[in-house]
């Protein structure tokens, strides 16, 4: 396996986790840390780094991916759960909501002209860019490893640069909740970026990118693929960092809503009149080559499963319904897809820590059954609160769990469920083979 494939697979890695929800989230940390910006980025980057990375690693040590971390539980959970994984990052959620973010974010800041029309007219042009660089699954590396990539980065080291040079060091103290507890918050910023369910699907994408770049044993793709997650980490550590850093230091008199607000003043600052042109630059390439791996991403999956439709059928299909599903707006978007997203989360997590414990530790049934049973409780249970309902007596009994407060109340008895499981078919493993003696 040549090494300038791998690196340029760590590129492409890169770029497609970078969305445009990892470019808002930082900055604002950033401000509202201020003195405490070093333990907050620190949380910040085990959740929204550390936690991707394991994802892609669990799918690529998994023969089968995602399907077959599912299937440990049981078949048919296997493939629904994959499918609804693929469904609600892809077609109704990630694909559209790239769309529709680059409207927002990045056009809009460069033209600062905005209608329904516009809106239209920018997702076609958004979407057959999109469709042209995924319809051959084979240059998805060459087209955004060594293209789109490296145009980002420079784009965003102009940025970073900028401000490294020009706004002085004088930090502000540290605002509500990261005055108290930075580590505990930037942690959960870092959650809820959701990005190890997308590492999910971009696992497959790189497994995919290397095996058509030579790559043909499992050992190889294995290596390659931590290669790449490694760089790709690498890489979005320090931009996170850095687009923190501004957000600490921006010289700026004013409330700010979102990471969005505190980068376009900050390239205006920078760059003066051509800052939100910049800024909207970088905004628009994130989104692109997000919705590129998705869009892979989704295609392949399905391609996979029912291969009487084409690869270049599925780019289609989902680039038609991105396209129309963008145009109901963000905000329907993401009522849309938040209850949905909330359910899968957790359960995404315990797979991928039981998938690569199970390398080390051994497999075991129970442990899969119960942990992803007991998280499963506690997802639906987010799922109905966040819809409206009131599960006062539900809250009480599940309310005792550390982290209940803060969304992570399944944390504690999934892991103490998977202990339980793991320790059961030990025994019974045990058992059996005493009484074949």
């Amino acid at each position: 396996m040549r090494r300038n494939n791998i690196i340029f697979a760590g590129f492409m890695l890169f770029s497609l986790f970078f969305g445009a929800g990892n470019l808002i989230f930082p900055p604002l940390l950033g401000l509202e840390s201020g003195s405490n910006f070093g333990p907050a980025i620190a949380g910040f980057l085990i959740t929204g780094v550390l936690l991707p990375f394991m994802a892609i690693m669990a799918v690529a040590l998994s023969d089968g991916g995602l399907v077959s971390m599912g299937n440990q539980v049981h078949k048919v959970f296997g493939m629904v759960f994959a499918i609804i994984i693929y469904m609600s990052i892809g077609a109704f959620y990630g694909i559209p909501r790239a769309s529709n973010v680059a409207y927002e974010l990045g056009y809009k800041q460069m033209f600062h002209i905005d209608s329904w029309l516009t809106l239209v007219i920018f997702s076609l042009i958004f979407f057959s860019i999109t469709y042209y660089i995924s319809l051959n699954p084979k240059k998805i590396v060459d087209r955004i490893g060594q293209v789109l990539t490296p145009f980002l980065l420079l784009v965003l080291t102009m940025l970073v640069i900028q401000a490294f040079i020009k706004f002085d060091n004088n930090s502000s103290p540290a605002k509500g909740k990261y005055a108290s507890s930075p580590f505990v918050n930037g942690f959960l910023e870092g959650y809820f970026t959701m990005d190890a369910v997308a590492a999910l699907a971009f696992g497959i994408v790189v497994i995919n990118a290397l095996k058509d770049k030579g790559a043909k044993s499992k050992t190889e793709l294995v290596k390659g693929t931590f290669g790449a997650a490694l760089l790709a980490g690498l890489g979005l550590t320090i931009v996170y960092f850095s687009l923190g850093w501004i957000g600490r230091f921006i010289p700026a008199d004013k409330d700010f809503k979102n990471g969005a607000e505190i980068l376009a003043v900050a390239a205006n600052i920078l760059f003066a009149s051509g800052g939100g042109l910049l800024f909207g630059l970088i905004v628009i390439l994130a989104c692109l080559t997000t919705c590129v791996g998705l869009i892979n991403a989704c295609s392949r999956f399905f391609n996979g499963i029912f291969p009487k439709i084409t690869y270049q059928s599925y780019v289609a299909i989902f680039v038609l319904v991105g396209l129309l599903v963008s145009n109901l707006g963000l905000n329907s978007i993401l009522k849309l897809a938040t209850p949905l997203l909330v359910f899968i989360y957790p359960i995404s997590i315990v797979l991928v820590m039981l998938s690569l414990f199970q390398h080390f530790g051994g497999g075991s049934k129970m442990m899969y059954r119960l942990s992803v049973f007991v998280t499963s409780i506690y997802a639906l249970y987010q799922v109905l609160t966040s819809l409206g309902y009131k599960l006062d007596i539900l809250t009480q009994w599940l309310g005792v769990a550390p982290f209940f407060e803060q969304g992570l109340g399944w944390v504690i008895p999934g892991f103490v469920a998977a202990l339980a499981g793991y320790g059961i078919d030990k025994f019974r493993v045990g058992s059996s083979q005493t009484n074949l003696r």
